[in-house]
């Protein structure tokens, strides 16, 4: 082993016993000392570094640089044990943000998206299809987290979902409307029908009863987009599992603009709901989705004008 896969390993050890779960950081620091490996290279540098940072079929910077990142973390944790450790510089690579604009389902679709899913066989496939895409509409979880979802994470007489330790090591508290709830009742009482001796400990579950494999849903996914006859327009990505939770947020923050609420100070609250890190992250709707864009942009023409009166 070399002494610099010994240092990467030692290091993920350390971090995952302080309750980093590293999913792809991990992954990916190892493959920069494959690298390193590979070209004889005993010591980190910058120039090993954004190398193997843009040696990816990505040809976005913002993606380099995040890749660049999982490098520099570990630079700076190794350089006082080997003073010849370089640190890569934080600007080497443009990190600016370029998100491709979600889906956004339109009422209708989400419908017909759950009765395509109604189509589905077996008939348990088909209940657990419908009430994760329902689930995800109407509360914005993310896909993985419905999955790893527990039975015991889901409290139907209090309505509410308890997510666990989910991105970034986040828990949150997620409240159902009384409908919601009513429908998950329906599914409970479905699966345990089905599968009287529970083969998974997850809420939700496959075919055979056990966990949902979030790496299959992109298919049946798309089988059911197509089943429902949503296309996506010219140059756009096709319509993703995922655009549910952008659907769930962008519905959220319209109602608050029509019902004229103060959004800024309402957006924080959102952005614990859907787990984000910070607001910042629930902003980038704000400006890639233009009709919010509009309804914030005509929130600040009657301040601008009291502006330039005074």
């Amino acid at each position: 082993m070399s002494g610099l896969r010994a240092s990467a390993e030692e290091y993920l050890a350390l971090r995952r016993a302080l309750g980093f779960k590293l999913e792809s950081h991990g992954p990916r620091l190892m493959s920069f000392v494959r690298f390193c490996e590979e070209r004889g290279a005993t010591v980190v540098t910058t120039d090993l570094a954004v190398g193997w940072a843009t040696s990816t079929a990505s040809d976005h910077e913002a993606y380099q640089a995040r890749r660049l990142d999982v490098v520099r973390i570990f630079a700076r944790h190794l350089q006082p044990l080997d003073p010849a450790t370089e640190v890569p510089p934080a600007d080497v690579l443009d990190r600016r943000q370029w998100r491709i604009p979600p889906y956004l389902y339109s009422p209708q679709e989400i419908t017909a998206l759950m009765s395509a899913a109604g189509q589905l066989r077996p008939a348990m496939r088909a209940a657990t299809w419908r009430t994760l895409i329902g689930l995800l509409a109407v509360t914005g979880m993310r896909q993985g987290e419905a999955c790893r979802l527990g039975r015991d994470d889901v409290d139907l007489n209090a309505e509410t979902i308890t997510v666990e330790d989910s991105k970034f090591g986040k828990s949150r508290l997620v409240f159902l409307h009384p409908t919601a709830a009513a429908a998950l009742r329906v599914y409970a009482r479905v699966r345990e029908e089905t599968f009287p001796q529970a083969e998974a400990g997850t809420f939700l579950v496959n075919s055979l009863g056990w966990p949902l494999d979030r790496r299959n849903t992109p298919h049946t996914f798309a089988v059911l987009v197509t089943a429902a006859g949503i296309t996506a327009p010219p140059g756009q990505r096709a319509p993703r599992l995922h655009d549910l939770r952008h659907v769930f947020t962008v519905a959220t923050m319209l109602d608050w603009y029509r019902d004229g609420a103060d959004v800024q100070a309402r957006l924080p609250v959102l952005s614990t709901w859907l787990g984000h890190i910070d607001p910042k992250s629930t902003y980038w709707y704000l400006s890639a989705v233009p009709e919010l864009l509009a309804l914030a942009a005509a929130r600040l023409e009657p301040a601008s004008r009291e502006q330039a009166a005074s």
